[in-house]
């Protein structure tokens, strides 16, 4: 395989020029290679090009790229040493490798970390750390907007809002098993006056105990919660990334306790969901499903019986057929507690990202002795289903923001309106009242003032990407007028103040 001659050439060339190489390791597969190894100088990004054309040399019929270089643990051991690892992709000729330097152009324009900043989204600090982003005015407005959307939508399909501490004790996560399957992963807290918590990692325990807090009926079920918090993993120091990876995700999941008997419809609402809410987006169509069960072969790694696996797998291949998902059955991709069925799509660069889920569980509600009354007066154990739509908001935006090139549709712009005087000795307070109406109408609006030239304001207005930009002169103040600019079009539109107002208000609206 061309990427195993890449690897083994990477490892040449760098024991060419350091002598003491340890700890070294390489890998490879059809899509990257890479070389993990130890050594006393350091080598950064800057040399790129030589290791590059020296491994052109040693072998002139294989062209590489090399894409990073990371730290990651020794057998991705946190109690092993920390190493280098430098990535790369390999090419058989001159022609693909610069159709994938092309490739990487592109792919810069529509990374979300450019963009973020760009668009004054968000951005991190080293006082607070890596990994803990900040989202800025802006990046709420949209973090806001999409959690108001998500809402919406998974309301009509029967969820209710509930609220969560970011704090448990780690009895809880004992119970589900968390803390034995993702200890080197969980946060703990602790306090002189004696506390001791876990930072929560998943809101699924939280959400077991709201339904535990009282008796419960069959007549009540499905009883389906939906939350939006904040949630912790101590992720590998060498593997946070922008957006993509953080220690601190803001998490949008929800939980529905239903019957056997009405497992199949719940699974088969959730991908409703999925679908409506994506479809909204305008994202539903690059992406493929996945149906994620367990390696059988190695047990030990998930909770629950083996019947129970079975009935599990089985109902979400039938809900595959039936809803035409046509789900790619993957071994070994299972949750701690069940089989599920992962959406799948693409960023920038192709690279696969997973965020919707819709999961199955019969091992939880046996841990926390959950239960309802049947018809009976008889007690009964709910079967737990897990589904994320939006996911995490900070894995969602990369894809939006990726897909979209950060041209975001107007509900879910930060500014949708910008104005811009002509001169503003002349304009300025037309512009000022004309703020304060469209303010007053619940439509984002920012006017811009700067003592700078018109043609330069538009131009920021632009760059920021903003839906609207509406320019002000004699002509629109004299006769209670507006004139605008779509984004994107050099075209300049007139209309009086409500007719511009009426429209806006329908384009949110319709979406």
């Amino acid at each position: 395989m061309i990427s195993e001659k890449a690897a083994l050439l990477l490892k040449q060339v760098i024991k060419e020029s350091n002598i003491e190489v340890k700890l070294d390791n390489y890998n490879f597969n059809e899509d990257e290679f890479y070389y993990e190894f130890k050594i006393n100088n350091k080598i950064s990004e800057n040399d790129f090009k030589n290791i590059e054309k020296r491994i052109h040399e040693l072998d002139n019929s294989l062209y590489v790229k090399l894409l990073r270089i990371s730290g990651v643990y020794l057998d991705g051991n946190a109690n092993n040493e920390m190493i280098d690892r430098i990535s790369g992709k390999a090419f058989e000729n001159e022609e693909k490798l610069n159709e994938y330097l092309h490739f990487l152009e592109q792919a810069k324009e529509r990374d979300h970390r450019k963009i973020g900043r760009d668009l004054d989204l968000f951005c991190f600090s080293d006082y607070i750390g890596p990994g803990l982003p900040l989202y800025t005015p802006r990046g709420t407005i949209i973090k806001d907007e999409l959690q108001k959307e998500i809402e919406k939508v998974c309301r009509k399909y029967g969820f209710q809002k509930v609220s969560c501490p970011s704090l448990a004790d780690i009895s809880l996560f004992e119970t589900s098993g968390h803390a034995a399957k993702f200890n080197d992963e969980l946060f703990r807290v602790s306090s002189p006056k004696g506390h001791e918590f876990v930072l929560k990692p998943v809101q699924c325990p939280h959400h077991t105990q709201i339904y535990a807090s009282k008796i419960r009926s069959y007549k009540e079920l499905p009883i389906r919660y939906m939350e939006s918090d904040k949630q912790y993993r101590a992720e590998l120091q060498g593997a946070v990334n922008g957006l993509s990876r953080v220690y601190a995700i803001t998490v949008e999941d929800g939980h529905s306790f239903c019957r056997i008997s009405q497992v199949k419809d719940e699974v088969k609402n959730m991908c409703n969901l999925i679908k409506e809410f994506y479809t909204r987006m305008g994202l539903w169509n690059n992406n493929w499903v996945s149906l994620s069960v367990r390696d059988k072969n190695h047990p030990e790694k998930y909770i629950g019986s083996k019947k129970d696996w079975g009935f599990c797998e089985q109902i979400l291949q039938e809900v595959s057929d039936e809803l035409g998902l046509n789900a790619k059955r993957c071994e070994g991709e299972a949750a701690l507690y069940g089989p599920k069925l992962d959406f799948m799509f693409e960023d920038a660069l192709g690279k696969e990202i997973q965020i919707p889920t819709v999961q199955l569980d019969f091992s939880t509600p046996k841990r926390f002795e959950l239960s309802y009354i049947n018809e009976c007066g008889e007690k009964e154990i709910p079967v737990m289903v897990h589904r994320a739509v939006l996911g995490s908001y900070e894995r969602f935006l990369v894809l939006l923001l990726e897909q979209t090139k950060g041209i975001l549709p107007l509900w879910l712009s930060p500014v949708q309106v910008n104005i811009i005087p002509v001169n503003i000795k002349y304009h300025d307070e037309y512009c000022k009242q004309l703020k304060q109406k469209l303010l007053e109408e619940d439509i984002r609006v920012e006017y811009n003032d700067e003592e700078i030239s018109m043609n330069k304001k538009i131009r920021n207005s632009n760059i920021m990407k903003n839906p609207y930009t509406i320019i002000i002169g004699d002509k629109e103040r004299d006769n209670n007028l507006i004139s605008y600019r779509k984004y994107g079009s050099e075209e300049s539109v007139s209309m009086p103040i409500k007719e511009f107002v009426n429209k806006i208000k329908n384009e949110i609206k319709e979406r």
